[in-house]
């Protein structure tokens, strides 16, 4: 009896080894290190995974008006896609209509350079996402114009700033105050972040807007 319960025992778990085997699909195909490298796209808020290049806010302006306007506003308030410039809130005093923006496209409440706490991510973002008609279409020297061109209408830089690997990252994003972590590593890198931004506080320019 024993050597029997042991034989069905050992016949389910073999016919469950091989049902679980069959059942995988065999989709893909190996990865070597060159072939993850160019898929690795990842920009974390240090800076680290930006590419080369660069681009100015000048630039910036031109690919703006070509891709972006049409969803955000020229200048980057008006809508219906989400508010890039500018304070959070439904009032603003400069900017008195947009309580009935915001009625018609609550999104508006919010803004992007407001919230945000790292101009690295605007990057990684416009470059995964944008624009929406054709997202990826922007080679890196693109994107880090248009990057720059958005931190210029929220007062964070410039109108000659030019964005690249090293200046971006220094860049010091009004959200960074506002943010609230709850892991102190995350913390401690926050401080860091916040040591190797301008002396400047841009925070006050943004408000105004």
């Amino acid at each position: 009896m024993h050597r029997l319960v042991s034989f069905v025992i050992a016949a389910v778990l073999g016919s469950t080894s091989v049902t679980s085997q069959a059942a995988q699909p065999g989709l893909g195909v190996p990865l070597d290190p060159r072939g993850a490298q160019v898929l690795s796209k990842t920009v974390f808020p240090d800076g680290r995974g930006l590419p080369p290049g660069q681009g100015t806010v000048a630039q910036g302006r031109t690919l703006y008006a070509q891709h972006c306007a049409m969803c955000h506003g020229v200048r980057g308030i008006e809508g219906p896609a989400a508010r890039l410039a500018g304070s959070d809130g439904f009032i603003a005093w400069s900017d008195p209509l947009r309580p009935l923006r915001a009625l018609k496209h609550p999104i508006l409440v919010l803004s992007v350079g407001a919230q945000w706490p790292y101009a690295t991510s605007i990057f990684d973002y416009v470059r995964r996402a944008m624009p929406y008609h054709a997202p990826k279409s922007l080679n890196d020297d693109e994107v880090y114009a248009v990057t720059g061109y958005l931190l210029h209408l929220n007062g964070l830089v410039g109108a000659d700033a030019v964005m690249d690997r090293h200046t971006l990252p220094t860049v010091r994003m009004p959200g960074l105050a506002r943010s609230v972590w709850a892991w102190p590593e995350v913390a401690l890198h926050r401080s860091q972040i916040k040591s190797h931004a301008p002396s400047a506080d841009n925070s006050e320019t943004l408000r105004k807007r």
